[in-house]
């Protein structure tokens, strides 16, 4: 005859069983709910610690850009031209964009020849992969690579960072296309083209950053951590959902913090930071481009760009910076010769090849808020030197992080070796203690 004792003993060892192998299972999933979200344990645990509290101090512009508060405030930018020396000509807070922009065959800048050449040269990859990264580029492989591609001369003037151009002030953000354009015209300035941002990123050698042929994080503000954007945060845009959003994310920093950011023409951050609305100079697709990438582990070139984004399309790490024409005696000869090339700002530009090169894919990750057509996934190409490209309806790098995240969920790719052991623990603690659970059940109806 069954023993009472013995049985509500084993219940109590198999009650005691399965709530650790919940516990496991739940701490599993919650781990990896946080990896998904760009989490890890211990920014959980800081998060937590931090409560509600504001990182930052934020200012909204208009009720309806943002912009996080540096200690001390700005320069004015007299004090940081007398120092520069690089805005000869130009107005004030700018510096001065003059020499030969490097083109592809028949040239045109929408062939990916420059970035083919680029992509040759590459001698230590981060990432072959979407968003592909390269630690170190070959720059006599480089040189070697452009040195018959065609010119084009080219002399304006670009801010020296990104708005609202001081030294030592955050960039604005949750800025659109439009609204770029209407504040760089409210300066009696225009929002930058595409080729004149380049250029100033990469200058005559086409450096593939604009600090030179290596990536670094301490040079430039690039490969922080990838944080998942919460959809539908930045409506209204001014909204305290908002505010926090921005100050969960937020991981730039002040305009010129990094001396060593510096393309050769010494325009600061133009890759890294934040995003940078331009100008399209092609005459297909929307004239609505993002340069130059953000904080986050994303290509961050001179010559990529996004260009799957409308002219309303706003996200969280967005911003721009302004230029303009020479103001020397010598203008309007200047202004001529950019006005003659796709560059001067026109809208119709250059017929676009539809080729399918990097530069005709995203560099931005853009936490999307609103969707816009040409969001979905492309199909991935393969190049001849094995590189992942994608077509330009592969058009965010954040979009393209927040995809893998989520397939290596769905589908079955390992996170952590710790998160899967803790899964595969807990899942057999769960399923042992049932079936010793129903196996006492069978002997206490026998």
């Amino acid at each position: 005859m069954p023993n009472p004792r013995h049985h509500r003993t084993l219940r109590v060892v198999l009650a005691v069983k399965a709530a650790v192998g919940v516990s496991l299972a739940c701490g599993a999933l919650g781990a990896l709910v946080l990896q998904t979200r760009g989490l890890t344990v211990g920014d959980w645990a800081t998060e937590l610690k931090q409560g509600s509290d504001p990182r930052f101090e934020w200012r909204s512009i208009d009720k309806r850009h943002w912009q996080a508060i540096a200690p001390g405030g700005g320069e004015p930018p007299e004090v940081t031209d007398a120092r520069e020396g690089t805005g000869l000509g130009c107005p004030v807070g700018m510096a001065r964009a003059r020499g030969g922009y490097r083109l592809g065959v028949g040239r045109r800048d929408d062939t990916g020849d420059v970035e083919r050449a680029q992509n040759a040269a590459c001698t230590d990859w981060i990432s072959r992969d979407f968003p592909a990264r390269c630690r170190t580029f070959d720059k006599d492989k480089l040189a070697s690579g452009i040195a018959k591609l065609p010119t084009q001369a080219m002399d304006y003037c670009i801010d020296r960072f990104e708005y609202p151009n001081r030294l030592g002030e955050n960039p604005i953000i949750v800025v659109t296309f439009n609204e770029a354009e209407r504040m760089c015209k409210k300066e009696s300035k225009r929002l930058c083209t595409e080729r004149e941002w380049t250029f100033a990123c990469e200058g005559e050698e086409a450096r593939p950053y604009p600090n030179g042929y290596e990536r670094d994080p301490e040079a430039c503000v690039v490969d922080r951590s990838w944080k998942l954007f919460a959809e539908g945060a930045l409506v209204p845009r001014d909204g305290p959902r908002a505010r926090a959003e921005m100050d969960r994310l937020w991981q730039a920093e002040p305009s010129g913090t990094r001396p060593k950011c510096r393309s050769p023409f010494g325009v600061y951050d133009m890759t890294g930071n934040v995003d940078e609305w331009t100008r399209s100079t092609r005459s297909t697709g929307y004239v609505s481009v993002l340069k130059g990438g953000y904080w986050g582990p994303v290509r961050a070139r001179c010559r990529p760009a996004t260009r799957a984004h409308n002219e309303d399309f706003v996200a969280y790490q967005q911003g721009f910076r302004c230029c303009a024409d020479p103001v020397t005696s010598g203008a309007s000869q200047a202004a001529a010769a950019i006005a003659a090339t796709p560059d001067a700002g026109a809208v119709a530009a250059t017929p676009d090849a539809g080729a399918v090169a990097v530069a005709a894919t995203p560099d931005a990750g853009a936490g999307a808020v609103a969707r816009t057509p040409g969001r979905d996934a492309g199909p991935f190409l393969s190049e001849p030197d094995g590189l992942l490209v994608v077509t330009e309806d592969e058009s965010d790098e954040d979009d393209a992080l927040a995809r893998t995240r989520a397939v290596g969920i769905s589908c079955g790719a390992r996170p952590s070796a710790p998160i899967d052991a803790s899964v595969a623990v807990g899942l057999v603690a769960l399923g042992a203690a049932l079936a010793r659970r129903r196996r006492g059940q069978g002997t206490g109806t026998g």
